[in-house]
């Protein structure tokens, strides 16, 4: 088995192990039963039909599961691909107050524009100088969780890595909590990573100048900052060329697979024509 293979093997072990979960929770746990649906909900089953409501008991026993799903298949690919891979590690430092200042009003002019002036438009590398241009003799400590943590192990020099790993069409809330969290971990006295990213792991769009979600682009320039990484960049950053495609390969060959067994399992129903082909992954 071949590098490419290992790491779709690798991926599809982490979804299928999700997806049989799931599956037992609503065919045997916690199955959709007809009778209680109408007896709590009686006005509910008079006018709506129970095949909506059956559906919807699936998406909840799903999506919560499913929430960590993207960091979970980053670190398998990582420990594929470059060598290690961690969620959720703390990278610890010092820093000096006026370098945090700075990085406030960064945040601050981005979030408010001074009144009688246009929307300030983020660009990192202007950003990024104007923060380690800041000096201080006050040093405090700084303490940044990250998303997914990965060691290049793959010469005798291990480079590390941080990213802040957003579902492809993030909220602003999320975007901004990222850049600060990115900014500090540059803006370290002696920085701990040989990078940090800001990084969505599909482009529904596309192409990345294609990408077009407007609360992220309040804070970050998201065609053009270095610090971005989407789809195939965030996925062969990360395991090495050729991740991004098996990585669409091994969610499409198995999607099939489940959507049918939840057609015919749960649904009861025969899956529709062509339905098992709608809504793959495409690759950039």
């Amino acid at each position: 088995m071949n590098k490419k293979q290992r790491m779709k093997k690798a991926i599809q072990s982490v979804i299928e192990d999700m997806m049989e979960r799931i599956m037992h929770k609503v065919l045997v746990e916690d199955p959709f039963l007809k009778e209680d649906h109408h007896a709590k909900r009686p006005l509910y089953a008079a006018l709506v039909p129970d095949e909506i409501f059956k559906g919807s008991h699936f998406e909840r026993r799903f999506v919560t599961p499913f929430g960590g799903a993207w960091e979970k298949l980053a670190i398998v690919a990582a420990n594929e691909g470059l060598g290690y891979g961690e969620g959720g590690k703390e990278i610890r430092g010092t820093i000096n107050a006026e370098r945090l200042r700075r990085i406030q009003e960064i945040l601050d002019k981005l979030e408010h524009p001074e009144k009688g002036k246009g929307r300030v438009r983020p660009d990192w590398d202007t950003e990024l100088q104007y923060v380690l241009e800041g000096e201080s003799k006050k040093i405090l400590p700084v303490t940044i969780i990250c998303d997914v943590y990965i060691e290049d192990r793959r010469s005798d020099v291990t480079k590390k890595y941080a990213f802040e790993l957003k579902a492809p069409l993030p909220n602003s809330d999320q975007s901004k909590v990222s850049k600060e969290k990115i900014l500090k971990l540059y803006g370290m006295n002696s920085p701990q990573l040989d990078g940090a990213f800001y990084a969505l792991p599909y482009n529904p769009y596309g192409a990345r100048e294609n990408y077009c979600w407007s609360f992220p682009a309040r804070w970050f320039n998201m065609k053009a900052d270095p610090v971005v990484l989407i789809g195939n960049e965030f996925w062969e950053k990360i395991g090495g060329l050729g991740t991004y495609k098996a990585f669409i390969e091994a969610v499409n060959e198995i999607g099939k697979k489940y959507k049918d067994r939840i057609y015919r399992e749960f649904l009861g129903i025969e899956p529709p024509a062509d339905a098992l082909e709608e809504g793959e992954l495409k690759g950039a």
